[in-house]
């Protein structure tokens, strides 16, 4: 029997990204290939990283590579707390051609056009602005210009982006990263903890719509307790991802078995 065409949503998440490649680790010790990935944000550069074939262990070592808030990182100029040039240098370690048409799969990523306000998706010409626009975290990155059009980070418009698969493979597995923590009438103090609340409630919903397209979804909601820039906990979160994709491949395995 043929083996179906898998492909893979990757979500935002900030570091919770790397519980991305602890999934990607389950799946490839169950011989689980991936077709093409659909990535946005954290998502983007985890796709990236495997359709470059880079493994799970190099992804993992990325991140910890990853340090946000680091004197030399903060924008000297431009709408945002830390500039892109150093993430640009690591990324270019990486992928040294720059290039869509030189990964081994296909990949799609997600990012927010701040001109017309619309989602658009890059999957070829050159990758790294293409990545780095779509991880661009408003207000803490600066937006990156690709030709005419401004872009920040494609998880405010869709942070989980199924829609670049539909009707190109037969199976979708999905590994959202971004749970909602739980939280008490006490947690609401000022008025940006009401406005957060709010924002991460519309994508949240957003992407809740979406997990019924998904054959398999690694959704691991311990994860809420991790926020995006949790730098010095990336072993623990990759290990989360690791260990909650196995149970969930594993169910997928035994019922295909019946």
């Amino acid at each position: 029997m043929k083996s179906p065409k898998i492909g893979l949503v990757l979500s935002g998440g900030g570091h919770r990204g790397v519980a991305h490649a602890g999934a990607l680790k389950a799946m490839q010790e169950r011989g689980i290939e991936v077709h093409s990935i659909s990535g946005v944000s954290a998502g983007s550069i985890v796709g990236a990283m495997h359709a470059a074939n880079y493994s799970p262990e190099d992804i993992l070592d990325l991140f910890k590579r990853i340090k946000l808030f680091t004197f030399s990182n903060f924008a000297r100029k431009g709408a945002g707390i830390v500039s892109t040039d150093a993430f640009h240098k690591i990324l270019l370690e990486y992928f040294p051609t720059d290039s869509f048409e030189d990964l081994g799969k296909p990949l799609y990523v997600t990012v927010s056009d701040l001109i017309t306000a619309k989602r658009v998706v890059f999957d070829r010409g050159r990758l790294i602005p293409a990545i780095l626009a779509s991880s661009a975290v408003p207000g803490v990155f600066t937006p990156i210009k690709i030709g005419d059009h401004l872009y920040t980070d494609g998880g405010v418009l869709d942070n989980f982006p199924v829609k670049p698969l539909r009707n190109r493979v037969d199976e979708i597995f999905g590994v959202y990263v971004c749970p909602i923590k739980k939280m008490q009438i006490t947690d609401f103090k000022r008025t940006i903890d009401v406005v957060n609340r709010a924002l991460l409630l519309k994508m949240h919903s957003l992407s809740v719509n979406k997990f019924n397209e998904c054959k398999v979804l690694v959704n691991p909601l311990e994860l809420s307790a991790y926020h995006l820039f949790q730098s010095g906990q990336v072993d623990t979160i990759y290990q989360i991802g690791y260990d909650h994709a196995c149970r969930v491949l594993d169910e997928y395995l035994e019922a295909k078995e019946v």
